[in-house]
């Protein structure tokens, strides 16, 4: 593409993405709004709280001791559909291996029933010889329509990966009846410290379900709040065959200042502080890497504006690991041919498939 053509396409995504983050802003009003009440000293002092509950030496340097590795389970199998180009789709759930660690929050957090169980599909042949790759959503999204389309879930059973679509707490079918802005990750770092200790004994649940079916190999991927879930796990699990965030978060702090929420000067770099400590026992820069870094790719969208490619640069650099910076943005995604082409590059460099 020319380069005004390339300039016109980043307006446009850049203009897309702002209207999106405005939406999402307007839809968790009454959580921030709480917030915004807030003294700028009284919520340094909350902060500080979440801080000396959940970031504990030993919980930051131990990831398994905050992430306790989850029982074997066995999940619940519910055929859907055939594939039209072979295998089959299966729906598997269950009864998500999470206790919250707080008990001042465990009972908010379990009081949303439809979120205890966790759920995926399974998009694959009946052999048990393939690998698998867990692909995870992004923020407000986990539907199942959605997300078969966002995916190129034919193109990658076509080239020798079987597909797990897994579901993040209260997103989907995991959501509240009522609708509305997910409480998870939302404006309660308790909850969010909570809900990523959910992510990742989900996600290792499915990985160790996709290997006693046969999977050689698990890899991950993950878009958006999906690629900061990917690469916290990457720090967590060592037995990943590869890992790639597409346009992800990385920081949550970092996002806050992103869509000016911290306010300016000294006062925002101290919020942006104290959110950084408060966040950080489920921070992908906590711990390094498990996963070695030529089995991972970072691809971000230069003209990203929920999640600048600043989160994507972060990321890389933590893992040592390769950035793809692609033009467009985090919802027009003109991106995905060349970055698709890039995994499956990784993949056949690594003799995933």
């Amino acid at each position: 593409m020319s380069s005004l053509a390339l300039r016109l396409l980043g307006s446009a995504a850049s203009t897309v993405d702002r209207a999106v983050v405005a939406a999402f802003g307007m839809g968790d009003r009454r959580g921030r709004s709480a917030v915004a009440a807030l003294s700028h000293e009284e919520k340094l002092v909350r902060l500080a709280q979440v801080r000396d509950t959940y970031g504990t030496a030993r919980f930051v340097a131990d990831a398994d001791a905050y992430f306790v590795p989850p029982p074997r389970l066995v999940p619940r199998e519910r055929r859907v559909r055939d594939l039209p180009w072979g295998g089959e789709c299966l729906e598997l759930s269950w009864e998500s291996a999470f206790e919250p660690l707080h008990v001042p929050v465990r009972d908010k957090y379990l009081a949303y029933a439809h979120n205890r169980t966790a759920h995926a599909r399974f998009y694959g042949t009946r052999k048990a010889s393939r690998p698998a790759v867990i692909v995870v959503h992004g923020y407000m999204q986990g539907q199942w329509a959605i997300e078969e389309r966002m995916w190129p879930i034919r193109w990658m059973n076509a080239r020798g990966l079987d597909v797990a679509v897994a579901v993040l707490p209260f997103h989907g079918v995991r959501a509240r009846p009522e609708g509305g802005a997910p409480p998870f990750p939302g404006s309660d770092p308790r909850m969010a410290n909570e809900g990523f200790r959910q992510v990742v004994a989900d996600l290792r649940v499915l990985a160790a379900v996709l290997r006693e079916r046969g999977a050689p190999s698990v890899g991950v991927m993950g878009m958006s709040l999906g690629g900061y879930s990917v690469s916290l796990l990457a720090t967590v699990e060592p037995d990943l065959a590869f890992v790639v965030p597409m346009i992800p978060l990385a920081s949550i702090a970092d996002s806050a200042r992103d869509q000016g929420r911290l306010g300016s000067g000294e006062s925002a770099n101290e919020l942006h502080a104290a959110l950084e400590a408060a966040y950080r026992v489920v921070s992908p820069f906590a711990r390094p890497s498990l996963v070695p870094k030529e089995r991972i790719l970072v691809i971000g969208a230069e003209d990203d504006r929920v999640t600048p490619i600043g989160h994507a640069e972060r990321l890389a650099k933590h893992f040592d690991a390769p950035l793809l910076r692609l033009h467009g943005g985090h919802i027009l995604q003109t991106w995905r041919g060349p970055a698709f082409r890039a995994v499956k590059t990784m993949w056949r460099r690594n003799t995933i498939v």
